[in-house]
């Protein structure tokens, strides 16, 4: 359990403010999260990784010489949004191009991938390599749908020393691959964490059990047994991950070179993990595999949880070369990085100028239009306030249990700006972006990145100086719709947001085009997106978190489907009022 905190609603933001106070010879704090204070004498490709908070010292605490250039840091277990991770790209980036790379999650992968499409654009050459170590997410042949847990590290190692070495960005890529390939990695945990603020933990394990698996957001294990002894944990470890199916491609055990990093997650403390390192060292070893380098402590936590992770890295000659490379960061340290071969970075390099605090031009049908979404948001904010811990526990089911908790940050920072606008007379396109912004910024993850992509469109089609007459919205909520099916390329039957957004799109262009009024085809969509919500009951997950342990969501409905029926009510009856009021 948490007790620390002042605000849990800025608790992400503060941590960061004090990593970096306490490691300023590493990091400086740019917007978005953090990049080295240091830079070498000649210009490097630029390593950024990142991720949620919740991890120390994934991801920031792995910033420094030999390792990371910069960190994109999210909230708690929600990845960074595209603007965040734009910004620390460009302030870490050294004009010989970028290497992305963090676990693979839905919401990291939207938001990193914006955000290299946005560098890209200006001529920045930015590549990615997600980290897919976790041999229970998916099976061996499927390893490119694997998550990335502690094995971050080796990846992330791996490419630094490459950049450092001076290697180009293709080679930098080459080897950062080549280290995901040779990476598996295990984990079990004994209890969930508890997020500050929370009255309960964000998801639990029964008592004396211990979840098989289980990931470092919450996702559900693949099964539950006993505690076992520190040598019965060992041996499992060994069992799962030296069987042959688990093995690299073209590695046999015997003779192979390999780097152990036994992970804590947060309250198991380093006295167990040595006990149970004993017995991996001595399996290890019978199985004829030679240890090199071997890591044990908290490498990727998931703030209190308590559990274990075993990770394996396999070596090769270039491999073990780079592992070896000196590293300088505040959470990793191995060899000597020499003080002459850096030099200061101002606080304001690479950064982006801010921009003017104006609006454009708006026309007066426009502000009426906006001042009314204004009103829709914080409908919508107090709909989600009054449904979050629902929405958590059946994204608990399958999922992480978190959905509740981004819905609630996105849209109480949309409405807030977005009330703001209002009162300053923006136009409708201008409210929508800047509040889609504010909600991918605050929210993260993977809502936070449709939502925001949502709301941005519909106000590409409504303007700032036209009318927002019904059909220019029914238009512009089918462009949503098409533009979240592209993005995050869900269909219809995935079992996600996408099944109640595409009955609630079509709706509400059919009903419109018949000749109703807005609130009445509203209402008949926001009816169709209902059922549709329900239905997804019977559904198995086909994408996100969830689809590695798709039967356990069986019977109960998909968070996100719900999230957006719930919130197309809401707006129903702003809707039904100003039509009233009229």
């Amino acid at each position: 359990m948490t007790r620390l905190w002042n605000d849990p609603a800025s608790f992400a933001d503060d941590v960061v403010g004090g990593f970096v106070r306490a490691n300023g010879r590493w990091v400086r704090r740019v917007p978005g999260g953090v990049s080295r204070s240091t830079r070498s004498t000649e210009p490097e490709v630029a390593v950024v990784i990142g991720g949620g908070s919740g991890h120390y010292p994934a991801f920031g605490g792995l910033v420094g010489p030999g390792l990371a250039h910069g960190s994109a840091m999210g909230q708690l277990f929600a990845s960074p949004s595209a603007q965040q991770v734009e910004s620390v790209v460009r302030a870490s980036e050294q004009g010989r191009g970028v290497l992305l790379t963090f676990g693979n999650y839905a919401g990291d992968v939207l938001h990193f991938g914006a955000a290299q499409e946005a560098v890209r654009k200006d001529g920045i050459d930015c590549r990615t390599v997600l980290v897919t170590d976790d041999i229970f997410s998916a099976p061996p042949a499927e390893q490119h749908r694997r998550r990335g847990i502690a094995g971050d590290l080796t990846v992330f190692k791996t490419a630094g020393a490459a950049a450092a070495a001076g290697y180009g960005i293709d080679d930098v890529e080459r080897v950062a691959r080549a280290a995901n390939a040779r990476t598996r990695t295990m984990g079990v945990a004994f209890s969930g964490c508890t997020l500050p603020g929370a009255e309960a933990p964000l998801f639990t394990v029964p008592e004396g059990r211990m979840a098989i698996g289980l990931g470092i957001h919450g996702e559900p294990g693949i099964e539950l047994t006993d505690i076992p002894s520190a040598d019965g944990l060992a041996e499992l470890f060994i069992r799962h991950l030296l069987g042959g199916a688990e093995l690299p491609e073209g590695i046999t055990a015997r003779g192979a070179r390999v780097v152990p990093v036994l992970n804590g997650l947060g309250s198991v403390k380093s006295e167990e993990l040595f006990v149970v390192f004993a017995r991996v060292a001595e399996l290890l070893e019978e199985a004829g595999v030679e240890i090199v380098d071997p890591q044990v402590g908290e490498f990727c936590t998931s703030f209190d949880m308590a559990g274990v992770s075993l990770t394996l890295f396999w070596l090769d000659e270039e491999l073990e070369r780079l592992w070896l490379a000196p590293a300088d960061t505040p959470a990793f340290r191995t060899g000597a990085v020499d003080p002459a071969s850096l030099q200061q970075v101002a606080d304001d390099d690479g950064a982006r100028p801010a921009e003017e605090d104006t609006l454009p031009e708006s026309g007066e049908d426009s502000r009426r239009a906006a001042a009314r979404i204004a009103a829709s948001l914080e409908a919508m904010r107090m709909a989600i306030d009054e449904a979050a811990d629902e929405l958590g526990r059946i994204d608990a089911i399958a999922g992480d249990g978190d959905h509740g908790i981004g819905m609630q940050r996105g849209t109480a920072a949309a409405s807030a700006v977005a009330s703001s606008l209002a009162a300053r007379g923006a136009g409708a396109r201008t409210l929508l972006e800047r509040a889609g912004n504010e909600w991918s910024n605050r929210a993260g993850g993977t809502s936070g990145a449709i939502w925001g992509l949502i709301l941005r469109t519909v106000g590409e089609h409504l303007g700032d100086a036209e009318q927002a007459t019904a059909g220019r919205i029914a238009g512009g909520i089918s462009a949503a719709k098409d533009a979240v099916m592209a993005y995050g390329k869900a269909s219809v039957g995935d079992k996600t947001l996408v099944d109640s957004l595409v009955p609630f799109a079509d709706t509400l262009a059919a009903r419109v085009s018949a000749g109703d009024s807005l609130s009445e085809a509203w209402l008949a969509a926001a009816d169709a997106a209902t059922a549709a919500a329900e239905a997804t009951a019977d559904l198995l997950p086909g994408m996100g978190r969830a689809r590695t342990h798709g039967e356990k969501s069986l019977g109960v409905p998909d968070p996100g489907a719900v999230s957006l029926a719930l919130i197309a009510r809401r707006v129903h009856a702003v809707l039904e009022s100003a039509a009233a009021s009229a």
